[in-house]
């Protein structure tokens, strides 16, 4: 019996917080003979997608990972397509983001960028900041372990001062200083490509999440595919350490 067998979904909650490793434009782009940026300028339209198959669902929080920090070793060229592409989509995007109510976080080391792509999703997170029907985080220049490195780093600085002492210390004040510490953790992390791994996304903040592995190329993924995921997430029990 497969995970999509046997499951009463119209019972089951579905996933507050969704998380996706948006894997395969490169591949999609050499099956198809061309160049990287096009499977790029494909999987943009795939967001566009997934972010309102995500909002037809119920989602609250849908964190997508668009450029991780290990990405700047890929060519030039590719990266500067890519922080092009980023710039025009989040212009493109602000009128439909609020349309649809959706709200618009970016994190990660963001001082990596130009700043005049800083000042874009300054303005976007701005003009977006009172939307209430969802909130799409954009994981940019992000790796998990910066992440926790940052946090480590803010309680050091706060010990220091005096504010804290190093008995203060424990998981829930560490949890306080990492990305999306004020949303709730991802219920749902999808990876596509047939890839098996998180590759140091949201490591902190997916300790208890249920992982869904799809062979699609992140380019090609659908609403069906989306509705899939979350169906192999109704099936599952959750049990958090317990039996």
């Amino acid at each position: 019996m497969s995970e999509l067998d046997g499951a009463d979904f119209d019972s089951v909650v579905g996933p507050a917080h969704v998380a996706i490793i948006m894997d395969g434009n490169n591949r999609w782009a050499k099956k198809k003979h061309l160049p990287s940026i096009a499977g790029h300028t494909a999987g943009a339209t795939a967001v566009r997608r997934v972010v309102e198959a995500a909002a037809r669902s119920g989602v609250e929080v849908l964190t997508l990972f668009a450029f991780s920090s290990e990405n700047w070793k890929r060519p030039k060229l590719e990266v500067d397509g890519l922080m092009a592409l980023f710039m025009r989509s989040l212009k493109k995007e602000l009128k439909r983001l609020n349309e649809h109510k959706i709200r618009l976080r970016v994190i990660g080391d963001l001082s990596g960028f130009s700043s005049g792509l800083q000042k874009q999703i300054q303005s976007v997170e701005d003009a977006t900041k009172d939307n209430n029907q969802m909130t799409l985080v954009i994981a940019a220049n992000y790796g998990g372990r910066w992440d926790i490195a940052q946090a480590a780093k803010k309680i050091a600085e706060l010990v220091m001062s005096g504010a804290l002492s190093p008995e203060d210390v424990d998981e829930a004040l560490l949890g306080q200083h990492v990305a999306l510490a004020d949303l709730p953790p991802p219920d749902l992390l999808i990876r596509t490509s047939g890839e098996e791994r998180i590759s140091n996304f949201l490591l902190w903040q997916t300790a208890y999440s249920e992982f869904v592995f799809l062979p699609v190329l992140w380019p090609d993924f659908d609403q069906q595919h989306f509705d899939d995921a979350i169906q192999v997430y109704q099936n599952r029990q959750r049990r958090y350490g317990g039996r």
